[in-house]
């Protein structure tokens, strides 16, 4: 399972890329990302999709190659694969057929966002993206927020607005600390409590990035 740049080509490891190398095939969620990852390090490799809406059957192909004696590596489209992204499935499936699944640690959103976080909390709930259904959504939130511990979310450009405002909803004073883009040339760092962060959002004439977001604990 190789953990690939969250944004930054730059930001992958020595050990991903002798991976890659070594490896008979690659398994990866997207097969078109990830061929441009490979291409810009010169390596080319056959390719297998192995996405959320096909993983439990591209497994079970998977497992049959490695059966047969074949290397494959697992690449999500960014960050560390079976972290808010497809692998589970397929780390399941391997290991029950009695396969060896080693970890190719590297970057992540999650890691990204508390590194610079600044908080004392010795308890954080990574919690990823939220249902976009906006009941499911505020139910889960005043869970998260009752529970106590500072909180790391996922979110895209189309619901950010959204979920900034039932955040302040439950609590406006709430310090966040927002990643946008993390790594990449637009990146951006905002950081305040709720009501103004979401000012900040709703002024915006558009919006656009992927967004991580640190909720602090009480």
């Amino acid at each position: 399972m190789v953990a690939t740049p969250i944004g930054n080509l730059k930001d992958i490891s020595f050990r991903a890329l002798e991976t890659f190398q070594e490896a008979d095939f690659i398994a990866c969620e997207d097969t078109r990302h990830t061929l441009g990852l490979l291409t810009h390090y010169e390596i080319s490799k056959p390719l297998i999709s192995c996405r959320a809406v096909n993983e439990a059957a591209a497994s079970e192909k998977i497992v049959k190659l490695l059966d047969e004696g074949k290397k494959i590596a697992y690449a999500s489209d960014a960050g560390t694969p079976a972290i808010s992204d497809p692998g589970s499935i397929l780390v399941r499936t391997a290991r029950e057929a009695g396969h060896t699944i080693i970890p190719i640690p590297g970057a992540s959103a999650f890691g990204a966002i508390m590194s610079i976080a600044g908080t004392y909390d010795k308890t954080v709930v990574f919690e990823g993206f939220l249902s976009p259904k906006a009941g499911k959504r505020k139910r889960r939130l005043q869970e998260l927020f009752d529970f106590g511990a500072g909180f790391v979310l996922y979110e895209s450009p189309y619901r950010i607005v959204k979920l900034l405002a039932d955040i302040a909803e439950i609590d406006s004073n709430r310090e966040l600390i927002i990643g946008r883009e993390l790594t990449k040339l637009h990146e951006e760092i905002i950081k305040g409590p709720a009501s103004e962060v979401l000012q900040n959002f709703e002024k915006r004439p558009s919006i656009k990035g992927e967004f991580s977001v640190f909720v602090t604990g009480k």
